[in-house]
């Protein structure tokens, strides 16, 4: 199996303007054109990290997932991100995961966060995703779900797994030291994008994008507070020798997770 590049997309949002996002988005893109395999954004990078689910969601056969499906062509890159998404009369705070084929995977954030009211605004999802990308199993999760090592737990099925944020300032050390402890467990790649700028409330952000090996080195980031871009190697053959020689998984806990 194929290394894999995955490029970080650290950036300010423009708040609940997804036009202008995807405008921005698409200048940006143009860079990266035959030069990765993966492109992670941030979280609802659309609108920012609003509540207003009712006013901002779009369908799946919306605007935004026809762009990311070009974006994933035009850069020959997978594309991933969450976006305000309706489906059945409810709203999901739903990471898309858009090959340049076309194909679609959703997974819809597990874990909401109460504190700043998302339980009132959106439905919480169910699954635990993992998608196949260039041979490399990929577990999708959003922000929040950071905090949940149960949740993220590997069960062998997966490489690599990343993590799309809007996570501010005031919790930027837990979001450093939560990627790494995930990386370190679960004997895989991380990749955590979040958001730089300040918000529509006033919430400002750092991003402290990275990637991190399953040793719990940083192995790429990009520059706090500062638009930009990383691009790292996930290298297979380094990850199975670790895991042959290390097995820490031969002796983890049988224990079956309800969710």
């Amino acid at each position: 199996m194929s290394d894999l590049r995955v490029t970080l997309v650290q950036s300010m949002l423009h708040w609940e303007d997804a036009a202008a996002n995807r405008a921005m988005f698409s200048e940006k893109l143009t860079a990266l054109k035959g030069t990765t395999d993966l492109v992670v954004l941030p979280e609802m990078f659309t609108t920012g990290f609003s509540m207003r689910s009712t006013e901002l969601a779009e369908p799946m056969s919306g605007p935004t997932v026809a762009w990311m499906k070009e974006q994933a062509k035009a850069t020959g890159a997978a594309l991933y991100g969450s976006v305000i998404i309706t489906d059945g009369g409810k709203y999901f705070n739903r990471g898309l995961f858009v090959t340049p084929e076309g194909q679609v995977t959703a997974y819809d954030k597990r874990h909401l966060f109460r504190f700043a009211d998302e339980t009132s605004h959106y439905s919480a999802g169910q699954e635990r995703v993992v998608v196949e990308w260039h041979g490399w199993r990929i577990l999708l999760q959003v922000c929040f779900d950071l905090r949940f090592p149960v949740f993220a737990r590997n069960r062998g099925d997966y490489d690599a797994m990343l993590y799309v944020a809007n996570w501010p300032e005031a919790r930027r050390y837990p979001w450093s030291q939560l990627l790494i402890a995930r990386a370190i467990e679960n004997q895989v790649y991380v990749a955590g994008v979040n958001r730089v700028g300040m918000d529509g409330k006033g919430i400002h952000y750092t991003g402290d994008s990275v990637v991190i090996d399953p040793r719990g080195a940083v192995m790429g980031q990009v520059e706090p507070s500062q638009e930009g871009f990383a691009t790292v190697e996930l290298d297979r053959t380094v990850l199975e020798d670790f895991r042959a020689k290390f097995p820490v998984a031969k002796e983890t806990d049988d224990f079956d997770l309800k969710l």
